[in-house]
């Protein structure tokens, strides 16, 4: 039987429908499988739609703080259907977006549920429509790009009922705003949502097994969100173990061991486990094929290669960092490297940025200072409050920190973190230095417009020098 295709994608997240537009616009004839909405998670379930709820939560905020300004606003409350509503309703238009384009780049759609069979050049594509009845596809490759979702720790009693115990699902489109709420998590995820119900009036309480929150930042950049995030009224517990999580009639409990070895139970009315994903490798057919697999992850190679014949996996599903970006990246290289494009490089994650879209907002890129000192860098860090930022200081956004780490010896930038305001945004500046291998020099000599918040980046390279001009 001859391909009917060139490229089959399965999953439409960021990964995959990018992947199938970079394919289209190379010439090939591509579809792409989605059992549920175009879009895949991020879109419709994750990083678009939490962003609408956060944006929320900060008008909120900002409107509490009006005198401030010089403005007066009168109670400030909020209406929980409608923010859910416009939640949903930002990821319906995006998703629609998709769908358009799919439909300017001529990229097939077929709704259902796929698994693979063996197959030649690539393994054959089965796909169970809403009627059940399975339709087999041929392409000449297949890329899997069917992400991941929450993790669940049934031996620790972490286990999610949709209902008082929520994963991310839940947790934006709640059915209450609950009174007190536990966040099992200080990821991203745990703390975004920690960020936003706390702003809300929840008395949130988050736990942290690990010994700070948001543990793969710098550790610096932790203490800093730690030290703002209390004085917002979160409870963090860090180092702390939480069990038997039940569900009741209208509460849920919880046994949560502190570092300090004391053990207590604590009520809530909600809540949320945020303690990492698992790929969605079952129900693919994958075993039959001898894709190999290691912690619910498929193992590929820089250009998503999973060794058997015609098959590509990206994205969540091929492992950390579980990032929109990422996946969107690795999709474009794996397809150009099926095309054969020259220039096609493998993968690199060193220049990958990560963002936390709490209040402050948290970004980074590269090494973290402890990180570079254990790779045996001889280091020059450099670091800028925002306080010393004439536009941070007009936005009323004062509470800031730039921080960057380069290697003495030669200028390279081996690492950027960042906490405060729109740092998810500035992030990019250094992503963008990191990629171009500039070195410390180069920034130095940038000029960056007044005013800006974007100076503060500027500043955090000239103290790595002794040179920082507004502190």
């Amino acid at each position: 039987m001859s391909a009917a295709y060139d490229l089959i994608v399965i999953g439409s997240g960021p990964g995959g429908y990018v992947a199938a537009i970079r394919a289209s616009q190379l010439g090939m004839k591509t579809a792409i499988v989605e059992r549920e909405s175009l879009g895949g998670i991020c879109l419709n379930w994750g990083c678009i739609p939490t962003k609408a709820l956060l944006r929320s939560a900060e008008v909120l905020h900002l409107a509490k703080h009006a005198k401030s300004f010089g403005l007066k606003i009168e109670n400030p409350s909020f209406d929980l259907d409608a923010v859910v509503k416009r939640s949903r309703s930002v990821a319906s238009q995006l998703s629609n977006g998709v769908k358009f384009l799919m439909k300017k780049n001529k990229i097939d759609v077929i709704e259902g549920t796929a698994r693979l069979e063996k197959g030649v050049p690539a393994p054959k594509v089965i796909v169970k429509g809403k009627d059940g009845k399975d339709t087999p596809y041929t392409a000449k490759h297949v890329m899997l790009a069917t992400g991941a979702r929450a993790r669940d720790i049934p031996q620790a009693g972490l286990v999610a009922d949709g209902k008082l115990i929520w994963t991310y699902r839940e947790a934006m489109t709640p059915d209450v705003m609950p009174k007190r709420l536990l966040v099992i998590g200080s990821g991203a995820i745990g703390i975004e949502f920690a960020s936003f119900y706390n702003e809300l009036g929840s008395d949130v309480f988050v736990a942290e097994v690990m010994e700070r929150i948001l543990p793969v930042e710098d550790a610096e950049i932790s203490a800093l969100a730690e030290k703002d995030f209390k004085k917002q009224g979160l409870n963090i517990l860090t180092g702390a173990k939480v069990e038997n999580l039940k569900a009741g009639k209208s509460t849920v409990t919880a046994e949560i061991t502190t570092k300090d070895g004391k053990k207590e139970t604590k009520e809530f009315d909600r809540a949320i486990l945020a303690v990492g994903i698992v790929g969605n490798v079952e129900n693919l057919g994958l075993e039959a094929l001898g894709v190999k697999i290691e912690k619910t992850h498929v193992v590929v190679d820089g250009f998503g290669r999973t060794g058997v014949p015609g098959l590509y996996a990206i994205g969540d599903l091929t492992g950390p960092p579980w990032l929109a970006h990422k996946a969107s990246h690795e999709g474009v290289v794996c397809v150009e490297g099926i095309h054969g494009k020259n220039h096609a490089e493998p993968f690199d994650a060193s220049n990958i940025p990560g963002c936390t879209y709490s209040h402050p907002q948290v970004a980074s890129v590269g090494l973290t200072e402890a990180a570079a000192k254990a790779k045996g860098y001889d280091i020059k860090v450099g670091r800028f409050p925002f306080i010393g930022n004439g536009k941070a200081i007009a936005l009323g956004a004062e509470n800031g920190l730039v921080k960057t780490i380069f290697d003495k010896k030669t200028g390279e930038l081996l690492g950027a973190h960042m906490i405060g305001a729109e740092v998810t945004e500035l992030i990019q500046g250094y992503v963008i230095a990191r990629q171009g291998e500039l070195t410390e020099a180069d920034i130095v000599h940038t000029i960056f417009a007044h005013p800006t918040l974007s100076e503060t980046m500027h500043e955090a390279v000239l103290d790595a020098e002794g040179r920082a001009l507004h502190i």
